[in-house]
């Protein structure tokens, strides 16, 4: 095919113009297979025409979406002669991004719901308390009164007696704070996990004074439970420690309702371009003949 710079054809130069990119770099997608072959000029003078041309702007518009190196493979493949393993790649590019979208639904759910039960424990603390404290104040204007009070209530007062024991206990438990085999029981997590997440900045559980032993409080459980559920969502660490850290500096989850939302306005947009790529792919397929054939059902349409 013929076109552009010259009568004879394409130089790597005006490809390399059209794309932006090197005359070397033309050259490298030549030899990569990224371009079908290149015909040369009886003085070894390579020539491109209008076929490579649109071979490099599929190529390029593919990169987007699909990655760089999984356009490089797409291309490779369609110029191989294996346009079906071109097409399944394209369709493993989208099964992941779909992947990816639920993964992240299931995480905005699970963070949500982590917030929810950390509210609804803010509310039911103070009410224990506050029942623990009446209590108590029960049992003395109990004490106060004549015999026959104290063996009416005496029951009573001793069911209110072991309530508000249990209620210290669970105080003194959370006070002292969780140690760290008791913490990955609870998220069903390696204790190297929390190590990891303790030295790479997500967690700072106290240090007790004497033994040196992790002892976690609630904040920092809340906080590895949300990592917990982050990295089930593949978020990477350096991006879940912003969004820790968001969350210690704000006091809510509004930071990682913004995060999810980054990512799925990312998401969104890689899809655009998977679209656009795909949509360039088969206009090169078409205009090369390599397109396969449609089915009778479509064809007929």
């Amino acid at each position: 095919m013929g076109g552009g710079g010259t009568g004879a054809g394409l130089r790597p130069v005006d490809l390399a113009r059209l794309a932006g990119v090197s005359p070397q770099q033309i050259r490298n997608y030549a030899d990569d297979g990224i371009l079908p072959p290149v015909p040369r000029t009886p003085a070894g003078h390579r020539r491109f025409g209008e076929e490579h041309r649109a071979a490099m702007l599929t190529y390029r518009a593919l990169a987007p979406g699909f990655g760089w190196e999984e356009a490089r493979a797409i291309m490779q493949a369609v110029h191989a002669g294996h346009v079906p393993r071109a097409l399944e790649m394209m369709d493993a590019g989208h099964a992941a991004l779909h992947e990816q979208r639920r993964s992240l639904r299931a995480t905005g759910a699970a963070l949500e719901a982590v917030a929810a039960q950390d509210a609804a424990q803010d509310e039911v603390t103070p009410q224990q308390g506050g029942r623990a404290r009446a209590t108590g104040q029960d049992g003395a204007t109990a004490q106060g009164g004549g015999r026959e009070a104290r063996a009416a209530h005496g029951n009573a007062a001793q069911g209110s007696a072991a309530q508000g024991s249990a209620a210290q206990g669970s105080a003194a438990q959370a006070q002292r704070g969780l140690r760290v085999g008791e913490v990955a029981a609870l998220l069903g997590v390696r204790t190297s996990a929390l190590r990891l997440w303790e030295s790479a900045g997500l967690l700072a559980p106290r240090r007790e004074q004497f033994t040196g032993y992790r002892r976690y409080g609630p904040a920092d459980v809340r906080d590895a439970r949300m990592i917990d559920m982050l990295r089930r969502g593949r978020y990477p660490l350096p991006q879940i420690k912003e969004i820790i850290e968001g969350l210690r500096r704000t006091g809510g989850s509004e930071a990682l309702r913004t995060a999810i939302a980054r990512r799925q306005g990312e998401l969104t947009r890689r899809a655009a371009a998977m679209l656009q790529g795909a949509s360039h792919l088969h206009a090169y397929l078409t205009a090369t003949g390599a397109m396969p054939g449609m089915p009778e059902t479509a064809a007929a349409r």
